[in-house]
């Protein structure tokens, strides 16, 4: 992991700390998650001779979410993603790390044909993306601003866990790379996340009463 992303993942630890040791008394309020899947990296974000396999992994989130009301909440969530060139393309591979605040909208009535012990969340926001190239071209890293959303499927396991599905897509607003060279083995594009994850409520459980 980047040295400068540390410290923002001890922020959201921070914070999921101090939510938990302020907010006991509240219910279905704060919740902790963690996902682990596979990533797509859109092929335009590279240079030629630089793309990536399709498929990558792995793909991890970390995130914090706080529930302000039953339907409406916002989450701080974390993501690392590593991808590696395809075959028959010049060797290379990035590590690709986010942070994103976002709007979490609670949509199980939206979906209310699913299973009782289903829940139906959309979450969308901005953030910051850096991009770690490793091995013979480490000196082409960059970053920039992001913009994601997805969809998170939960099943209720009990009151305190849940397990879910989520797909997001991120979209990147890197500059082109100029010259060509800054490119190679770096990446200024949008990524596609599947990751299936675990969601504990810190105060209550949002959606299985």
């Amino acid at each position: 992991m980047p040295l400068k992303f540390k410290p923002i993942l001890f922020s959201i630890l921070f914070t999921c700390f101090s939510f938990f040791t302020f907010s006991q008394s509240d219910t279905s309020t704060i919740k902790a998650q963690f996902a682990l899947g596979v990533n797509s990296p859109s092929a335009s974000g590279f240079v030629a001779n630089f793309e990536a396999k399709s498929v990558d992994f792995p793909s991890i989130n970390l995130g914090v979410q706080y529930m302000f009301k039953p339907k409406w909440g916002a989450k701080l969530d974390f993501g690392y993603n590593r991808f590696s060139n395809m075959d028959n393309t010049a060797e290379f591979k990035i590590n690709y790390t986010r942070i994103n605040a976002q709007l979490v909208y609670n949509a199980t009535s939206v979906f209310s044909f699913l299973p009782e012990r289903m829940g139906t969340f959309l979450h969308a926001g901005p953030g910051f993306t850096g991009i770690k190239p490793l091995g013979n071209y480490t000196e082409n890293d960059t970053s920039f601003l992001n913009t994601m959303a997805g969809i998170e499927f939960h099943y209720g396991v009990s009151d305190k866990l849940s397990v879910y599905f989520d797909a997001s897509y991120i979209l990147g607003f890197g500059k082109d790379f100029n010259p060509v060279s800054s490119g190679f083995g770096s990446f200024n594009g949008n990524l596609l996340t599947l990751t299936i994850g675990a969601s504990i409520s810190l105060s209550g459980c949002q959606y299985c009463d």
